[in-house]
């Protein structure tokens, strides 16, 4: 029988409590134990979960074998290289790091010490997005809505790093590989020091156009994706894990006249009921098992960071001076 995986959790705040309490019960792991700046709280989290509260950071890794790491994304870079120095596999919680820079010494350290390096995009692993997979059809135009009521966490980055980068990450994933030539974008800091809402306009040099809108300061939270492709239109609501797929019922249909109705038909997306945040902690797993590759990688993760700080610095940039007589 094989032995349990130790694995350990640093930073047990709001989303490090979900990291711990999914490792404390999923099978062929052991929660070896947990750290926080915060030792009340990391014993807090410890006596909930059966496990130990670790005094240090690197108690926590001499005793594990794999971390997921939940910090604020200030101290990613910190604590990760920490880690893969020790020769821990990571699982990064989104973004990857605050910069480009320390991105790429994320990456430089994982290569060197050939360990999976994770990031943790949750929305890969959305009900609603693992459903629509197989009408997926080189999507045209992608428009994404995400938003949120403000909190106090995660303001400390503008909201392009907080909530939009799920979006991004999704959207590069959806190019397949082409890349974005022009990035456009407006925005705003209402309630924070840094953006807290923000509109972007992505092409990509295989023609596909994304919109994307992400706003911290909303009364509710949505979290919509529409996708339009030829013959077809995708729309997921996220956040309900559902959606449907909107398509002719043949080409020759597309000038006849009438009620939209009677040319298309509406297929329900749905896939079997799963947390996605379970299955990406089990994803991470199992690429330290070397049983699978991990879903999003430490590259995908610089990439969708890149892409998210163009949008920051395309709002920062002045408007065009009036043309002359205009």
């Amino acid at each position: 029988m094989t032995e349990p995986l130790p694995v350990g959790v640093v930073g047990v705040g709001v989303l490090g409590w979900h990291h711990a309490r999914h490792l404390a019960s999923m099978p062929g792991v052991k929660l070896e134990g947990v750290y926080d700046i915060r030792r009340d709280r990391a014993e807090q989290v410890a006596r909930a979960l059966g496990t130990r509260a670790c005094r240090s950071r690197q108690e926590l890794l001499d005793r594990c074998r794999a971390v997921t790491i939940a910090v604020p994304t200030p101290v990613h870079a910190e604590v990760g290289l920490a880690a893969l120095a020790a020769g821990r596999p990571v699982l990064m919680e989104k973004p990857l790091a605050a910069t480009r820079r320390e991105a790429d010494d994320l990456l430089a350290a994982a290569e060197a010490g050939g360990v999976v390096l994770q990031v943790g995009h949750v929305e890969r692993f959305n009900r609603a997005l693992r459903a629509a997979a197989a009408y997926l059809d080189q999507p045209l135009f992608i428009e994404c809505e995400r938003l949120a009521p403000f909190q106090i966490r995660g303001s400390d980055v503008p909201v392009v790093l907080d909530l939009m980068i799920h979006d991004l990450d999704l959207i590069l994933h959806l190019a397949d590989g082409s890349e974005a030539t022009d990035v456009r974008a407006n925005g705003a800091a209402v309630m924070s020091p840094h953006l807290d809402v923000a509109h972007a306009r992505v092409e990509f040099a295989s023609g596909l156009i994304a919109s994307v809108t992400a706003s911290r300061i909303a009364e509710h939270r949505v979290r919509r994706l529409r996708i339009y492709q030829e013959y077809g239109c995708l729309e997921l609501d996220l956040a309900a894990g559902r959606g449907e797929f909107i398509r002719l019922r043949r080409p020759a249909a597309a000038g006849a006249p009438g009620d939209l109705r009677n040319v298309t038909e509406r297929v329900a997306l749905e896939a079997p009921p799963s947390d996605a945040l379970r299955l990406e902690l089990a994803a991470f797993l199992q690429a330290v098992r070397g049983e699978r590759e991990d879903i999003v990688t430490g590259l995908e993760g610089r990439l969708a960071l890149d892409l998210a700080l163009r949008v920051a610095e395309a709002v920062r940039q002045p408007p065009m001076p009036a043309l002359p007589g205009v």
